[in-house]
């Protein structure tokens, strides 16, 4: 509990401790009997009472009590007899509170008894609860969940709510319950505009100031600064989703043959037209990137016209590692029954969004910029040469030169992020800006200057200011809050070493931004690269920066060919948005198992260069299990196990690699230098889940 000091442990504790076990087993025993033998006499009902006043968290002994009463409760008839039953339930809940007063299962039992309506409810009673316990504990969260859900039941008005939390807040600045209730409250009465919340800069501007009194007050709680980030991104971000980025950009032409063979049979890049790898297999994928993750993407608010006609209907996923609906990223595959033509064929493919509620953010607000795009899918001949152009003839040697030759810059990729800026934005933005560099300079007088939270938050600010900018031409400024906050990351490394690989990941959000957010500074990464007989790509090389983590994925969709190695990368997240991408080196990082891969499962990826990771070094790696289970894998993942166990493989060791290789369609792989590669097995299992591998560690096996 917040604020009580640790009891020291006493000898005679453990024997008390083997005695409350031992009383603990034989009631959980009798009662899982009573439960499965549906006995719901006064008896078992007192036997399953005294097992949650020892321990609160028997959650199957909560579920019987809720059997019982609904069982019990069709015996009676007279209003006093039911409401006397519910009152006895609730009591239990009270006692079991005492004892634990965060206990999960006794405030979802009380929760429910509520929601069943059996009974008039007695609020003054229930806040008299909570405020009990409040003056207890005023930071305990299950108390102000059960307050908020009190106040809903009851129709409270949520400006009523927020003066309660002023309130707290008056008698301790250091209740992070209250400032988060607060935010809750807060966002809500914005999004509804109810009267007096119509302004949010006016709002915001109130409670910059409330905050700022609290962190001065004692700038080491921690209270005030969650508050102040919140704050922070209210402020810095717009109020709805904007689709800033997407593949293909406008205007783009896409073909296959956009390589043609110069005087010495060479195959170079064409000046007026990108060359679409994917188009070899018939696809052409579409990809939306929103500032905010979002759901509700479907062909009745997605709109796509074209003269072609497509194999099949057009159906719209997030490209998500998570299964919340959610995604900053969508795509569609059209997919081209017949690629090949007597004539060389251009259509033209239009892509129109406009405003719409069914488009709509975490926080409730919907898509409200109409956006159009156009692109053209240029289709070659049966006898185009562009059809023998294998990428995979000899294996990619990314160390060697004479695998690719270079040929300049890509020339024809849109570099900008779609113009989504209104006159309303960029009004906001002057406003943000205004506040945000007040309270720079408010914080860079703020006494103690080694308060980490100082460092962050003023780091934090400077990239909201530089967000703010992206939105307008302020280049040289936007360079300058990127430069001033990556200095305060690097201080942060030194000054608070157990939050290092924290800061180590913002630092390398930040160095991705400035790498990428002008073409005169990315280009020097970028490359059109081409292979005798093969298919100008465009590549990019980012090795060596120290990035521990990928970020402004939207400026790269265009991206083919992609160079991460010899860094610090942990995670490779945001990859899955990289939709044109065919061969990628992020050998010599951090990797430490299969499942961190999981964004490749979502591209079409062909050469994959993993070599000199952490794969299979840690004997104890709990990011393995950071995906599903492989036991909530349906047909085609149990066939794949079943695939293995035919070649005697040890599908429990080797469940994230299976799942991996069986997702994608490699054709070349390095996997040389991780500790899973000198396993016995391994080499059958990849072998055996990728059919189209031709080139393994540098040697062909097909």
């Amino acid at each position: 509990m917040h604020g009580q000091p640790r009891r020291p442990k006493q000898p005679e504790d453990d024997a008390a401790a083997a005695a409350k076990a031992a009383k603990l087993r034989e009631l959980q025993v009798q009662v899982l009997h009573n439960h499965h033998t549906c006995t719901y006499t006064e008896e078992a009902l007192g036997l399953s009472f005294k097992l949650l006043e020892i321990n609160p968290e028997a959650y199957t002994a909560w579920n019987y009590r809720k059997l019982a009463l609904q069982h019990n409760l069709k015996e009676l008839s007279d209003p006093e007899a039911i409401k006397s039953s519910v009152d006895a339930e609730l009591r239990v809940v009270e006692l079991a509170l005492r004892q634990n007063p965060k206990s999960y299962g006794a405030w979802y039992h009380r929760k429910w008894l509520l929601n069943q309506k059996l009974a008039p409810v007695d609020f003054k009673r229930e806040y008299g609860l909570l405020d009990k316990l409040l003056k207890v504990d005023a930071r305990n969260f299950h108390g102000w969940n059960y307050r908020r859900f009190l106040a809903k039941f009851m129709g409270v008005p949520e400006e009523k709510e927020l003066q309660y939390t002023m309130d707290k807040i008056g008698e301790n600045f250091s209740n992070y319950s209250a400032w988060h209730n607060r935010s809750i409250l807060l966002s809500n009465l914005l999004i509804q505009r109810r009267e007096g919340f119509e302004s949010k800069q006016k709002i915001f501007s109130e409670e910059f100031e409330l905050v700022i009194q609290a962190l001065f007050t004692d700038p080491s709680d921690q209270s005030g600064w969650f508050y102040h980030l919140w704050l922070l991104a209210q402020t810095s971000t717009p109020d709805n989703p904007q689709l800033i980025s997407s593949w293909p950009s406008h205007g783009a032409k896409l073909s296959l043959f956009s390589a043609r063979k110069n005087e010495d049979q060479n195959m170079v890049s064409s000046p007026s037209s990108i060359c679409c790898y994917s188009l070899k297999e018939g696809i052409i994928p579409i990809v939306l990137y929103f500032n905010d993750p979002v759901k509700g993407l479907n062909p009745s608010n997605v709109k796509l016209n074209s003269d072609f006609v497509f194999d099949k209907d057009v159906q719209w996923r997030p490209l998500a590692i998570t299964d919340s609906g959610y995604s900053n990223c969508w795509a569609t595959y059209l997919e081209i029954a017949n690629k090949d033509c007597s004539t060389p064929q251009q259509f033209s493919v239009e892509v129109s969004i406009p405003c719409s509620n069914d488009i709509m953010s975490r926080s409730g607000s919907h898509c409200n910029c109409h956006v159009h795009f156009t692109f053209t899918i240029e289709l070659g001949t049966n006898n185009d040469e562009a059809h023998d152009i294998d990428l995979f003839h000899d294996p990619i040697s990314w160390s060697s030169s004479e695998s690719f030759q270079s040929h300049g810059k890509p020339s024809c990729v849109a570099f900008d992020q779609l113009n989504i800026t209104s006159a309303l934005v960029q009004e906001e933005s002057r406003w943000n800006l205004d506040r945000l560099s007040d309270e720079i300079d408010l914080f860079r007088d703020l006494p103690d200057e080694n308060s980490k939270f100082a460092k962050l938050t003023l780091a934090r600010l400077l990239l909201a200011c530089a967000a703010i900018k992206s939105r307008g031409s302020s280049l040289i400024e936007r360079k300058g809050y990127c430069e001033e906050a990556l200095g305060f990351f690097s201080d942060l490394i030194n000054l608070d070493p157990s939050h290092k690989r924290y800061y180590e990941d913002e630092r390398s959000l930040v160095l991705m931004d400035q790498l990428t957010c002008d073409m005169e500074a990315f280009m020097k990464y970028c490359s059109v690269q081409v292979r005798s007989n093969s298919a100008p790509l465009n590549h990019v090389q980012l090795c060596r920066l120290s990035l521990t983590r990928i970020g402004f994925t939207e400026r790269m969709l265009w991206v083919q060919m992609l160079d991460l190695s010899h860094n610090k990368l942990r995670s490779i997240e945001g990859l899955e948005a990289l939709q044109q991408l065919v061969c990628l080196n992020i050998s010599n990082n951090q990797l430490s198992s299969f499942t961190s891969l999981e964004p490749l499962t979502k591209i079409s990826l062909k050469a994959l260069d993993l070599s000199f990771n952490e794969i299979g070094a840690h004997p104890i790696d709990t990011t393995r299990y950071i995906c599903s289970s492989p036991f909530s894998h349906k047909v085609e993942r149990c066939e794949a196990f079943e695939e293995c166990r035919k070649k005697n493989v040890n599908v429990e060791e080797f469940w994230d690699a299976i799942l991996f290789f069986k997702s994608v369609n490699l054709v070349q792989l390095d996997i040389k230098g991780n500790a899973v590669a000198d396993k016995d097995s391994f080499a059958t299992v990849v072998t055996t889940l990728s059919p189209s591998l031709k080139w393994l560690d540098g040697a062909c096996i097909h």
